[in-house]
C-alpha cells in the first residue's frame, strides 16, 4: 500500500486554506489508490534546535550517550516518515513573507548529514530517493515566487538539498485581496494535479 505524509504547518485549523485543500487532494489521491497516511501537524509544535541537540548530532553515533539519544529521538522520528513516505502532501502558508517558523524548525530536524544528505567532491548531494511532492501555498497577498515571497523558493531549495526534486505546486494566493478568485483556482488546480506514479 502506498504511504503517504500529510505535513501541515499552518498555526490555523478551521479556517485553514492549506488544510482544506490537503483534504481534497488527499482524498482525490487515495480514491485513486489505497494509501497509509501519516499525518504530521507542525501546527502542534516541533521542537527548535538547542546546542544540546546539536552537540548530540556532531557526536559520533558510537559514542553518543542516553541522554544524546533522548535529544536527537523528535528527529529520527521525523526522519523515518521522510523515509517510509512513497509521497508527500505539505501544505505551507506563506507567514510575513517566509514560511512558518514550525517548518523551519521540521527542516532543521530533518537535515541530517550521512542520513538525508551529504557533502561530496561534486557539492551537496541528497540522500533520500526522489518521490511525488504536492505543495500547497497559501497567501494572503504575496504572489507566489515574487520578490516578497521568501518561503516557496527555500522549501523548493531545502527539499531539493534532500533529494525530493519532484515537486507540483498548488497555489492559493491573493486570499485577503480577492479570495473568491484564489480559492477557485486553487480547488482547479487540485482537480488537475497530475496523480502520483507510485505503490
Amino acid at each position: 500500500m502506498t504511504s503517504l505524509l500529510r505535513i501541515d504547518a499552518s498555526a490555523r485549523y478551521d479556517d485553514s486554506v492549506g488544510r482544506q485543500l490537503a483534504d481534497s487532494l488527499i482524498q482525490r489521491i487515495t480514491a485513486a489508490q489505497p494509501a497509509h497516511v501519516v499525518s504530521r501537524d507542525l501546527g502542534k509544535g516541533v521542537s527548535l534546535l538547542d546546542e544540546a541537540t546539536v552537540n548530540a548530532v556532531f557526536t559520533p553515533a558510537e559514542q553518543r550517550n542516553d541522554e544524546q539519544l533522548s535529544y536527537l529521538a523528535e528527529g529520527h522520528q521525523l526522519i523515518e516518515e521522510l523515509n517510509a513516505a512513497d509521497l508527500l502532501v505539505i501544505a505551507m502558508p506563506i507567514y510575513n513573507f517566509g514560511p512558518p517558523a514550525s517548518l523551519k524548525a521540521w527542516a532543521d530536524l530533518v537535515a541530517r548529514a550521512g542520513q538525508t544528505f551529504r557533502y561530496s567532491e561534486a557539492g551537496p548531494e541528497g540522500l533520500l530517493a526522489d518521490r511525488p511532492v504536492y505543495l500547497i501555498v497559501t497567501s494572503g497577498g504575496v504572489p507566489l515566487e515574487s520578490p516578497m515571497d521568501f518561503a516557496t523558493g527555500w522549501i523548493r531549495t531545502f527539499l531539493g538539498f534532500l533529494g525530493l526534486k519532484n515537486v507540483t505546486i498548488i497555489e492559493a494566493t491573493g486570499l485577503n485581496t480577492d479570495p473568491e478568485s484564489a480559492l477557485a483556482a486553487a480547488r482547479q488546480a487540485v482537480v488537475s494535479a497530475p496523480l502520483p506514479a507510485v505503490g
